[in-house]
């Protein structure tokens, strides 16, 4: 395939070209010529003429859980932990109650609904277990997206009381008062963890993806530390919400980034409630850190401070968590994630008095873009997210005269802040047009 006379967003800086031609072999972008000759097409290789439209990497949603496609908008109104949380939660027990084939069509609908927004590459916090994991790869089985499937263990250490409060959430349900605790937890400190439970799960898994540190004991965590290893992933949420980072503190004395360090995690998720020390350690252990701002706003979490998180020296990439309560559009995810930091930001400024400057600087549509780009492939450590050599040929392709966008003006703006999925022309998977036409 060769795209020839494109405006396009290029290389690691999403870079304007105002025409650029761009070509692929095997799947992958191996010409990206904006100045000078312009490459000539190989032989039998179909050439596209892209006049009026910019070619922009296709999307990289960093945090999903399509398993919750089945439970959209269920429990509203509820906490975090009664919605979503994996063991107190209405999540669990819905998806206890569906039928294997239900849910793996739901999450076949929330893969489809990806491309046609042109994420071509997306990662899942699996539950379920290796076949949890299974269930997600015959979902997206046949369809040109990819998923990076990141299973657990279905055991919870109870260190910081799961067990129990657990038992007392029953308890209420049922009508009973719910019994004093006995003590701490006896057992096992890694509470079914083990390498040979990890093994198995990595046969169906491109590596784990952890409740959160409240969830797991640290000989659970230092486990999953010892037995995955590269290529695979591991990622954990941590620092969601300021009622788990004080449960953190008031169980172990250690915040919950601490102890999620222990996992020596390549992606920590969310960090809404993580301190400038916490930041700095994810810099220092180079954690990329995916943020989830719709989702935190639905769940009453607040907003990440990405400003302070790039400061910090963090990588930062967006996701669009639970579809449980989010639509996986990492369009909306953008322009929320920018419009709300900035409101952010002048009502820190307001606070400081009304002669004021707000505080930090804002978050640039550009940068907004490269953390569902760039940086969201370098996060999960695949050549995803940018068109450059070397690169997976993935972009979609965005009508510049739709009536959303025409005149652009800022080319960055207008995919953070008006682009939606009516606007793309065509999405591209591997050198394939595999939505739209072109």
């Amino acid at each position: 395939m060769l795209l020839r006379n494109a405006c396009a967003l290029v290389g690691p800086r999403l870079s304007l070209a105002l025409r650029a031609d761009i070509g692929e072999s095997g799947g992958a972008f191996d010409r990206v010529a904006s100045r000078g000759p312009r490459p000539a097409p190989r032989r039998g290789e179909a050439v596209y003429d892209c006049e009026g439209l910019l070619a922009v990497p296709a999307l990289v949603n960093a945090h999903t859980h399509v398993g919750d496609s089945i439970a959209k908008d269920a429990a509203p109104g509820r906490t975090v932990d009664e919605r979503v949380h994996p063991v107190l939660g209405a999540k669990p027990r819905i998806l206890a109650r569906s039928r294997p084939e239900h849910l793996e069509s739901m999450m076949r609908a929330a893969c489809a609904s990806m491309l046609a927004g042109g994420t071509t590459t997306f990662a899942d916090f699996r539950e379920g277990g290796i076949e949890g994991a299974a269930m997600l790869a015959r979902a997206a089985s046949g369809l040109p997206v990819r998923p990076v499937i990141l299973g657990r263990l279905e055991a919870y250490g109870d260190a910081g009381g799961v067990a129990a409060a657990a038992a007392a959430a029953e308890a209420r349900r049922a009508g009973r008062r719910p019994a004093r605790p006995a003590g701490p937890a006896r057992g096992p400190a890694h509470h079914g963890v083990t390498a040979a439970g990890i093994a198995r799960l990595l046969s169906r898994c491109d590596g784990v993806g952890l409740s959160g540190p409240n969830e797991n004991s640290d000989e659970a965590l230092a486990a999953y530390a010892r037995a995955v290893r590269r290529p695979r992933l591991r990622a954990i949420h941590a620092a969601e919400t300021a009622a788990s980072s004080a449960a953190s503190r008031r169980r172990t004395g250690r915040t919950e980034t601490e102890r999620a360090l222990l996992l020596r995690p390549h992606i920590l998720v969310h960090m809404t409630h993580a301190t400038d020390a916490d930041l700095r350690a994810a810099a220092r252990a180079g954690a990329a850190i995916v943020v989830c701002p719709r989702s935190n706003a639905a769940l009453g979490a607040g907003l990440p401070d990405v400003p302070r998180m790039l400061a910090a020296g963090c990588r930062v990439a967006l996701g669009t968590d639970n579809v449980m309560v989010n639509a996986p559009d990492m369009f909306r995810e953008m322009d929320y994630l920018g419009r709300a930091t900035e409101a952010a930001r002048a009502e820190r400024g307001r606070g400081r008095g009304r002669s004021a400057r707000p505080g930090a600087r804002p978050l640039d549509a550009r940068a907004i873009l490269r953390m569902a780009t760039v940086d969201g492939g370098g996060a999960l450590r695949r050549k995803v997210g940018a068109i450059a050599r070397g690169m997976a040929a993935d972009c979609m392709l965005i009508e510049r005269h739709s009536v959303d966008l025409e005149p652009m003006h800022d080319p960055w703006a207008a995919v953070v802040h008006r682009a939606s999925a009516s606007s793309i022309r065509a999405v591209v998977s591997g050198g394939r047009i595999v939505h739209g036409r072109i």
